[in-house]
């Protein structure tokens, strides 16, 4: 395994987000010298928040930029991107936004009076559950598989189709409605890497209720304060999180938040895992798969662009966790965008981010984009190292023939330590992964 080689690509492809994101700030990043350059080896590492210098200034090297599936560009290409989305964002967006299915067309692409909130396609309509989940079934691919769910942890691999995810998304808004969520209610879901998470973001997504995921590792105390913050109209969450040496129990930390923050939801719809069931503790508990047996269908609501799509928290580290919220529209456009022009992937094919749900990454790159772009999603509730070696993650992107794969360092480095001359790994055959998608 070329360690030294996959850290330098991933180095490369963090130097392209960071571009990125100066598109989307619509701020333009500042020159490095040539002497930064080369003393920090032409694609500078360290970052200067002082200065200003640093990654958000690289290049991305060794990239094709890519407009439409099927085609190559050359890397002046993702320039020319880069520069026409910094210089006439209403131009370059317009054009993306028409790979998006809205029910009202936008009255214009960017309303920049307020350059500190600005609205991107104001007026216009849409259902992010439709984009990712009813227009693929729409348009013929109901069989192909939207979701993979692997977890070695409880020993199951699962495949789901989008006709599959449509009817399980479709009468799960269907019980949401029929305990009262509306348009603009917040659900909180609390649950482990299964799909069933899923299901319940893209039914409230369907419904136009704004959904709060939180991360199945954080306590009683830690979900307290996001109930207290989102009230949720409904309360999503399991019987369990299975960990490789432990059973991690939900319901008693559902409870312990709704002692602490004071706020009571009009249902808590818990979903009874195989591994480990438990009973309801009252009336105000109900059973997801009773629920799901008697429910009806529920259409996708139409939103406007600006509607938020869910809140996230951040950790708190810093003090109180504060809600980062998702303006549907802008988001929906923007992550279909980058699934084939950042990470070249082409619909259809299988994507892996190696994240949790309960993450940025995992709302956007587990959940959100490759559903959007009608990818085939790999959720993994396992470990890099432990579930049940260093071989894991590319046992994974061998069985299920990975187009692309999103990771952390961090899991890189562990996998690394425990199989230091990557034995492991090549056991597992990893030839339909292109190098550059591997980040």
């Amino acid at each position: 395994m070329a360690w030294r080689l996959s850290c330098h690509q991933f180095r490369i492809q963090f130097c392209r987000h960071a571009q990125v994101k100066h598109v989307l700030q619509g701020t333009k990043p500042r020159r490095v010298s040539s002497a930064a350059r080369v003393q920090h080896g032409g694609c500078p590492d360290r970052f200067s928040r002082a200065a200003g210098v640093g990654l958000f200034t690289c290049q991305a090297r060794g990239f094709t930029s890519r407009s439409h599936p099927g085609v190559q560009q050359t890397p002046s290409g993702y320039d020319e991107a880069f520069r026409r989305a910094r210089d006439h964002p209403e131009d370059f967006w317009g054009e993306q936004a028409e790979n998006i299915v809205w029910t009202r067309r936008w009255d214009r692409v960017l309303d920049a009076t307020d350059p500190v909130h600005p609205k991107w396609f104001p007026g216009g309509e849409l259902n992010v559950c439709y984009n990712a989940v009813d227009r693929h079934v729409d348009a013929g691919f109901g069989d192909h598989t939207a979701i993979i769910y692997d977890s070695p942890v409880t020993n199951t691999i699962q495949h789901m189709s989008y006709r599959e995810f449509q009817d399980q998304v479709s009468r799960f808004a269907g019980v949401l409605s029929k305990h009262g969520v509306q348009k603009g209610d917040r659900v909180l879901i609390y649950m482990p890497m299964t799909p069933h998470a899923m299901v319940a973001m893209l039914a409230s997504a369907r419904l136009g209720a704004i959904h709060s995921l939180v991360f199945g590792g954080f306590g009683g105390k830690e979900l307290a304060t996001r109930v207290g913050h989102a009230k949720p109209k409904v309360i999503v969450t399991a019987s369990c999180g299975v960990e490789p040496s432990r059973i991690v129990q939900y319901q008693p930390m559902v409870q312990e938040a709704l002692l602490l923050s004071g706020h009571q939801p009009a249902k808590v719809i818990l979903y009874n895992r195989p591994v480990f069931s438990v009973s309801l503790p009252s009336d105000q508990w109900c059973c997801w798969e009773e629920e799901m047996a008697l429910a009806r269908p529920h259409d996708c609501v139409p939103v406007d662009a600006m509607f938020p799509l869910y809140l996230l928290y951040t950790s708190g580290t810093t003090g109180l966790p504060k809600a980062v919220v998702r303006p549907s529209g802008g988001h929906a456009v923007m992550l279909h965008w980058s699934m084939w022009n950042i990470y070249g992937i082409k619909p259809q094919e299988v994507w892996w981010a190696a994240s949790d749900l309960g993450w940025v990454v995992g709302h956007s790159y587990i959940c959100y984009a490759p559903l959007l772009h009608g990818n085939t999603t790999v959720m993994y509730e396992g470990k890099p190292v432990g579930t049940p070696d260093a071989g894991a993650f590319f046992r994974v992107m061998s069985q299920h023939r990975t187009a692309g794969m999103f990771t952390a360092p961090t899991a890189i480095r562990a996998i690394r330590k425990e199989d230091p001359n990557a034995e492991l790994a090549k056991q597992y055959p990893l030839t339909q992964v292109s190098a550059t998608k591997a980040i």
